[in-house]
């Protein structure tokens, strides 16, 4: 959307325009990218938390990832920065987001398939004195598992998704932004981040809980083991979506 297409007149039908916009670009932009969600689905799944924390931690993300698009956009009014150079800062920072998800879901997976090798069962015989042999089995995962499910790998993953959100670009955002900053409408200004900013972290959180709540049903006992590995590559996936797909 370009900032010509868009017209704040005084009378408040521009205001209606703007605001009608900015529900429109808010959820179609956020149902649209899957790593605005997936990420916080399939790690909650991986890392059994409880539903309110993963409602927390994509609310947090949510509102890192909305302000950081808000404070450029502002900052550059304030500087006389153009569009076109917003832009240019905002593909490079989308291009970082987008790696730097990559890079964290490729390690997360490779450390899951690590822990889904150590929980393999197996078998160790054991013979007594008496002659008598026997076999038991066992893994070598439970030893490393905090007693709600949680690796003690990678125990900082939502503070990785979070730098990961405040690196990635609201791009829809920055034109929304800039046309009532560049004109002082102040108020106007206020209205369009509310509503973008509650409209965002409203479809994540609704994607979060409708998807947390279907996957109760899905057979998953037989992979359980390989639900961080799975998880690692969900956000691989995501991370590729943003850079080869433009998601």
């Amino acid at each position: 959307m370009s900032l010509d297409a868009l017209t704040l007149s005084t009378n408040g039908v521009g205001l209606l325009v703007l605001l009608g916009s900015t529900v429109g670009v808010a959820v179609l932009h956020t149902l649209a990218g899957p790593d605005h969600y997936l990420p916080f689905i399939v790690m909650g799944k991986a890392r059994n938390w409880p539903m309110r924390r993963a409602v927390w931690w994509t609310s947090v993300c949510g509102l890192g990832h909305v302000a950081s698009s808000v404070l450029i956009a502002l900052g550059a009014v304030a500087l006389g920065v153009g569009l076109e150079r917003v832009e240019v800062i905002e593909e490079f920072r989308g291009n970082l987001a987008a790696w730097a998800m990559m890079a964290f879901g490729a390690v997360y997976c490779a450390w899951g398939l690590k822990c889904a090798w150590r929980s393999r069962a197996h078998v160790h015989p054991h013979a007594h004195e008496s002659g008598e042999v026997h076999a038991h089995g066992h893994t070598h995962s439970a030893a490393h598992l905090h007693a709600h499910g949680e690796g003690v790998g990678f125990n900082l993953t939502p503070w990785i998704l979070f730098t990961i959100f405040v690196l990635g670009p609201c791009e829809p955002m920055i034109p929304l932004v800039m046309y009532p900053a560049a004109a002082g409408h102040w108020l106007s200004l206020v209205a369009v981040v509310a509503v973008f900013t509650l409209l965002t972290l409203g479809a994540m959180v609704g994607a979060v809980l409708l998807a947390a709540r279907g996957i109760r049903f899905l057979p998953l006992q037989k992979i359980e083991r390989y639900t961080h590995a799975l998880a690692g590559a969900m956000v691989l996936i995501s991370g590729g979506a943003m850079q080869f797909l433009g998601l």
